[in-house]
């Protein structure tokens, strides 16, 4: 005799919660189906290997059919199935997990019910969900314990009616009648979509097929040798032995590269990647990438895939990340969370906290093993990942400790050192330490081969948050300063005592126009270089973080700081030594030339000063006529 009835519920009405307010992506309801359907195959084959189910084959399978002639779309599965009292149970009164049930019926082996894969949840609202595209659901199923098959069947109204079913195989088939507004879930290329982006790695083969739609077939000879027409095989659209859930031996490069590609669709080979396999507590895997960059221009956000036990849950999940590895491309597979997932439990969450600092601790390890053991692929891959790198050191001063001596400068000879590399090289016998840099190696190109004939290394930082990192590197390394090569006159100067002559100081003084201006006579290494100009490394990075901070709309009119130049005049010039005896008008023309030469060789000429160059030196130059 058929049972009929209402949906009960403690609460209100559970319809047009569900349609309205439930889910925010309608899609999802086949994730949950198909995620049912794997639950009731893992329960199955729990219950078989601990010896409660006898004699049952493990050809597990899940199949979405849709019939167009019937408008219905079906998910069934051969897994565990349901006895009338379990749909009275988990159906009929919308249980919100059946799965809490299962784990206390066998709580001796809990852990191993649970085990690495966890269970999504029994027939619960996730079922429910079919109604957001189903005017009707219909549910055929039969217990592995070969009581009688059930049938049952529901309105969108909430009315169902349950009788004897006629299923003569374990498991459960839910077909949905799909409603006249919802008739595009009933195109193939829309369900392909749906489970290739919420089912790629579920455990179980999901096949799809479409209700009088052949297979395509290809040519194979008999045994006569006669060229026969052979329908192919269905294949399972998705792949159930996913790469994160290997061991990381067990995994090739070549692999690591496929699988990136077919996941990102991005066909240039990453720089490198992490596996993670993180076991209690934290219990997650994953797979990790670095994105190699076609330009500069490019997007640097990356692109996160978070996955419960290999269900889709969501993408670009910044949370599980600290700020400054969102560039960074993968999968994490993390069975602690929840299924439905949302924002606001990532943000409390002290698992995701952990997890982050467990990724940020396997980023560190990687690039601390790329220094140490592979160099070559280290330096090659540097310019990717220079940003990102000292961004990190910028945010995080744990990460920085961890990373330090991994850190590498380029020189202007293309060599890469680390600071200790660096140190040995030009600061081997001294007590502080000075790395020297230039942002501009071509504007800065006469400082830069002074230090060259000299020995001494310039690295390159010519990006703006360079500025900063140097600062890092300075206070996690004792007695380590960072110097711009125009900022150290000490350094800039031959040997030879300084020579002193006020009239000549006076004279470039009142070129530069800059009465705070000191002058220095001292010889340099270059005779044919007659003035270098040097500002202070201090008042420098002072005016450009008020820079900064004017460009941020900021107002730093309050905060000033004098700017700390010193012009070097070099003894051994010829030009420098027959100065003094020039008459004043052509003193002045040359002081002021020789003055804007060496502001060249610091910063790039206002449009006024570029001007008054040019009239100077066209000035001087018909002198020479």
């Amino acid at each position: 005799m058929a049972e009929k009835g209402g949906i009960s519920v403690q609460t209100e009405h559970i319809f047009p919660v569900i349609k309205k307010w439930l889910y925010s992506d309608k899609d999802i309801f086949l994730r949950e189906l198909v995620s049912n359907a794997s639950d009731a195959i893992m329960k199955l084959r729990h219950l078989s290997a601990i010896g409660e189910a006898k004699n049952i084959d493990d050809n597990y399978s899940i199949w979405v059919v849709i019939d167009k002639e019937k408008k219905t779309l079906s998910v069934s599965d051969n897994g565990i199935g349901m006895t009338e009292d379990e749909v009275k149970k988990y159906i009929n009164q919308i249980a919100l997990s059946g799965a809490l049930d299962f784990i206390q019926k066998y709580d001796s082996d809990a852990e191993d019910a649970k085990g690495p894969d966890g269970i999504i949840g029994h027939f619960g609202l996730g079922f429910y969900s079919s109604f957001m595209v189903a005017e009707r659901v219909n549910i055929s199923t039969k217990s592995y314990t070969d009581a009688p098959a059930v049938f049952w069947t529901c309105t969108d109204d909430g009315e169902y009616e349950m009788v004897q079913g006629d299923r003569t195989s374990r498991g459960t088939e839910i077909t949905m009648c799909v409603s006249e507004s919802e008739l595009e879930y009933l195109e193939k290329s829309k369900i392909a979509e749906i489970l290739g982006k919420y089912c790629s790695f579920m455990q179980f083969p999901i096949y799809l097929e479409v209700v009088g739609e052949e297979l395509p077939k290809h040519k194979e000879t008999d045994a006569q040798g006669n060229e026969i027409e052979v329908m192919d095989e269905r294949k399972p659209i998705n792949d159930t032995e996913p790469l994160w859930q290997k061991n990381p031996s067990q995994c090739t490069d070549e692999e690591y590269k496929e699988f990136y590609k077919k996941v990102f669709y991005d066909w240039n080979d990453p720089l490198f990647y992490i596996h993670i396999n993180a076991d209690y507590p934290l219990n997650f895997k994953g797979i990790l990438y670095f994105p190699r960059l076609k330009n500069e221009y490019e997007s640097l956000e990356g692109q996160v895939k978070l996955f419960y036990n290999r269900v889709f849950v969501a993408d670009n999940i910044k949370e599980v990340l600290p700020d400054y590895l969102l560039m960074l491309k993968g999968v994490l597979d993390c069975p602690e969370l929840p299924l439905n997932v949302s924002r606001s439990y990532l943000q409390g969450s002290a698992y995701v906290e952990k997890i982050a600092n467990h990724i940020v601790k396997k980023v560190c390890d990687k690039l601390n093993s790329l220094f140490n053991v592979e160099r070559e692929n280290y330096e090659k891959c540097w310019s990717d990942i220079k940003t990102f790198v000292e961004y990190a050191c910028i945010r995080d001063k744990k990460f920085f400790d961890k990373v330090k001596d991994s850190l590498i400068f380029k020189t202007t000879d293309g060599e890469y050192l680390s600071v200790a590399e660096y140190n040995e090289n030009a600061n081997k016998d001294k007590t502080e330490k000075v790395i020297y840099y230039t942002n501009d190696p071509v504007q800065q190109a006469v400082y830069v081969n002074l230090f060259k004939a000299r020995g001494i290394p310039t690295v390159v930082l010519e990006h703006v948050m360079d500025s900063q990192f140097i600062t890092s590197i300075e206070q996690g390394f004792e007695n380590t300063k960072f110097m711009r090569v125009d900022a150290d006159a000490s350094a800039l100067k031959g040997e030879g005592d300084a020579d002193k002559n006020e009239a000549l100081e006076k004279l470039f003084i009142e070129a530069s126009g800059n009465d705070k201006m000191k002058v220095e006579i001292s010889p340099l290494a270059d005779e044919k270089i007659p003035a270098l100009l040097n500002i202070s490394e201090q008042s420098r990075r002072f005016e450009e973080m008020m820079h900064l901070y004017r460009l941020s709309g900021e107002d730093v009119s309050a905060y000033s700081m004098p700017q700390e130049a010193t012009l070097i005049l070099n003894s051994n010039s010829a030009l420098i030594k027959k100065l003094s005896s020039a008459d004043e008008d052509l003193a002045k023309q040359l002081s002021k030339h020789i003055y804007t030469l060496a502001l060249l060789g610091q910063r790039k000429l206002s449009a006024a000063e570029l001007s008054e160059f040019v009239e100077t030196s066209g000035k001087l130059m018909e002198k020479l006529l």
